[in-house]
């Protein structure tokens, strides 16, 4: 015969106990998941100033009147103190037709912050971390590799040869090629030193970066930028140069000959370390984002502009204090460079390729902006003058009339 058994389980200790070791884990993935503070969301774009001439900043702007008009400076410039624009002009032409306030140029290496921004903003989604073996997203993968971390790749410390120090790169620079290509490529060579080490600056170790975004987002690079960043920003004129008709601007070089266009590009082989072009406002859109702590965490912004230059690194580069490394951004006083000198520190990064020579900088205590991008690659130091007299101009220092020898 059937029993109704006195209590309703025979077994109620291990129901309890099954119950608390279910709240543990419950509480166990709550902690880990409120450890790692989740990235700020981008669900807002900002709003945007009126692209207008601004010149607001009497001494640059005749200065440059003046460099325009002499064929010494082509590109565009703009100045903000925090989201105030307070200078944007442009200057010279591009295919016979003037420059516009809203052409579209090549960043080259300025491309280099968005993709160390990129990383870190996975690491901010908890899907990869800075401190992650190469090998964990790139398979297979050479035994030399094994301790190559992330942040290895983003502060140049990895010993992955540049393309540019590699055997053939005369034929590679002009020859279209594919992303994986790009990692097969790297595959081949041994390291230059042991993994950080040393400094060396490497594109090589920025395609790399960008293939791990691929591999950890499972998009395409240039589709991870657009979804995490440029949509989100508004930023509907800055994308990935893949060859088509994107209506950049044609780059110059003076040459024996003269002013030459330079038509034969090839960004495919900058994949990770420069293949993007913007305008001087979808750039300021940028710059606000990244240092206003809207794209990251406050901790992985405070490592992408932190110094990671190993401990023996001298102090000193080519004559001058040394820059500091962090990931896809430098740091240092370049107003030393100019006279009259000036001491504030900027964060910054440069960018040259085929017909284009760029530097944009910020000074965070006066939350000022320079971007200064030109489409003629010879004229570099140029560029660093006006970059510099303009920083100096919007934070009251006296203008700088010369580059320092």
């Amino acid at each position: 015969m059937f029993r109704v058994p006195d209590r309703a389980s025979a077994f109620p200790w291990l129901i309890t106990t099954l119950a608390v070791i279910a709240l543990l884990v419950a509480v166990g993935i709550a902690a880990v998941r409120t450890s790692t503070p989740a990235p700020p969301p981008l669900a807002e774009q900002p709003v945007r100033p009126p692209v207008v001439v601004v010149e607001a900043l009497p001494q640059l702007a005749a200065r440059l009147q003046r460099e325009g008009a002499a064929g010494r400076f082509s590109g565009a410039v703009l100045v903000a103190r925090g989201d105030e624009v307070i200078f944007r002009q442009v200057y010279g032409q591009a295919e016979g037709r003037p420059l516009e306030l809203d052409s579209r140029l090549r960043l080259a290496s300025v491309s280099k912050q968005f993709t160390a921004a990129a990383i870190l903003r996975l690491q901010d989604e908890g899907v990869l971390s800075i401190d992650d073996p190469l090998c964990r997203w790139i398979q297979p993968c050479p035994e030399a590799w094994a301790p190559i971390q992330l942040k290895h790749l983003l502060a140049h410390t990895s010993g992955v040869p540049d393309m540019m120090a590699r055997p053939g790169w005369g034929l590679q620079r002009v020859t279209p090629t594919a992303p994986e290509k790009l990692t097969a490529d790297s595959m081949l060579y041994g390291l230059q030193f042991a993994p950080g080490t040393k400094l060396r600056y490497s594109n090589a170790g920025y395609n790399l970066l960008a293939d791990v975004v691929e591999r950890a987002s499972d998009k395409p690079f240039p589709e991870y930028l657009r979804a995490a960043f440029f949509d989100p920003l508004g930023m509907a004129d800055t994308g990935f140069d893949d060859g088509g008709d994107h209506g950049i601007v044609m780059g110059y070089a003076d040459l024996a000959g003269g002013r030459t266009a330079q038509p034969k590009v090839n960004p495919s082989i900058l994949y990770g370390s420069g293949g993007l072009y913007t305008t001087l406002d979808d750039m300021l859109v940028w710059q606000r984002a990244l240092h206003r702590r809207d794209l990251l965490t406050a901790q992985s912004y405070a490592q992408m502009i932190a110094d990671h230059a190993p401990e023996t690194q001298p102090s000193t580069e080519r004559g001058r204090p040394r820059r500091d490394w962090g990931f896809g951004l430098f740091s240092n006083t370049l107003g030393m460079r100019v006279d009259p000198p000036f001491l504030d520190r900027q964060i910054y990064h440069t960018g040259s390729w085929s017909g284009f020579r760029n530097l944009v900088t910020y000074q965070p205590d006066a939350d000022i902006t320079v971007i200064v991008l030109s489409n003629n690659f010879h004229q570099g130091q140029s560029v660093f003058l006006i970059s510099q007299q303009a920083m100096a101009e919007a934070l009251g220092r006296p203008f700088p009339q010369t580059g320092a020898r």
